[in-house]
């Protein structure tokens, strides 16, 4: 039966550790394989930019001994209001597994309803669930353990952070989010976070005693005519040297990428000791290779 990750609630807790174990295995043997997805093909279908998961799901196939086909939105009959269902369910015959990053939820979820091979969320504007195995991944191997911290976001409640919310309600870890009113993670997140997970007013009671903190752009994309805007609500919400004092000495800053340095964190924090947002990306390759491996080896 082919599986689909559309959320990061389409894993057990025991699979998430399960692929955390094994990209960090796979991390530390970096060249060593024996290509367990020859002759396999991924294909991407990407709506949006990207740099970081667009490279990572490529180098990942290809060094599992695979190979990708990639379609942005206009290389495809989508782009001509082809209907989704017969886009998946052809794609299906030519292809092992899709990655789509896109707009809708909705969409994504439909590719998954069609299609006979397995559909993994690439980035809708609601979840973004492979960025936070990753993280995860990132968390376990600077911290050593992930149940049992305080894991701050401050900023927008986005799709990263919705995707967090999901993490802490499945893992069982600590999350307190400092978002301003009006840009708080969506009710359908906070339904299922159960009570390891808090929304605050303000950054401080977030970064208070926090063991990692994290924070995304404060204008996703889609959202650029949005920027001015947000950045006057977003006034105060800045990661930065005042406010890692109240965080605990040992803390680790993580934002996923790009970044607006000034805006949502400073470039001091950013390029500082405590800063591992460069692992970050890198992990996303390591985990999209022990993603892949056990959706099709």
């Amino acid at each position: 039966m082919k599986r689909d990750i559309l959320t990061i609630r389409d894993l057990s807790s025991e699979e998430v550790f399960r692929l955390i174990e094994r990209a960090l295995e796979i991390k530390k043997k970096q060249g060593k394989t024996n290509f367990p997805l020859r002759g396999r093909i991924l294909g991407l279908i990407f709506d949006k930019p990207s740099t970081r998961t667009r490279v990572s799901f490529e180098a990942a196939m290809i060094r599992l001994g695979g190979g990708t086909i990639f379609l942005g939105k206009a290389d495809t009959q989508l782009s001509r209001g082809e209907p989704i269902r017969d886009t998946a369910r052809v794609l299906s015959r030519y292809l092992d597994a899709l990655a789509v990053r896109t707009y809708a939820q909705d969409t994504v979820e439909e590719m998954a309803r069609w299609a006979d091979i397995p559909v993994i969320n690439a980035l809708t504007d609601r979840y973004h669930p492979c960025q936070i195995l990753s993280d995860l991944m990132t968390v376990q191997e600077n911290k050593g353990k992930i149940v049992g911290l305080k894991i701050a976001w401050i900023g927008d409640g986005n799709n990263v952070a919705n995707s967090w919310i999901n993490a802490a309600g499945l893992l069982g870890f600590d999350l307190v989010l400092a978002c301003p009113s009006g840009y708080r993670p969506s009710p359908e997140a906070l339904e299922k976070a159960g009570e390891k997970v808090r929304i605050v007013d303000e950054p401080v009671e977030a970064a208070r005693d926090a063991d990692v903190i994290n924070t995304d752009v404060w204008a996703s994309m889609g959202q650029e005519e949005e920027h001015g805007k947000r950045v006057e609500a977003f006034q105060g919400f800045q990661i930065n040297s005042e406010l890692l004092a109240y965080c605990k000495k040992d803390v680790t800053v993580m934002h996923c990428l790009p970044a607006h340095r000034g805006e949502e964190i400073s470039e001091d924090v950013l390029e500082g000791p405590y800063s591992v947002v460069f692992d970050q990306s890198e992990n996303k390759m390591h985990m999209h290779q022990a993603l892949l491996e056990w959706l099709l080896a």
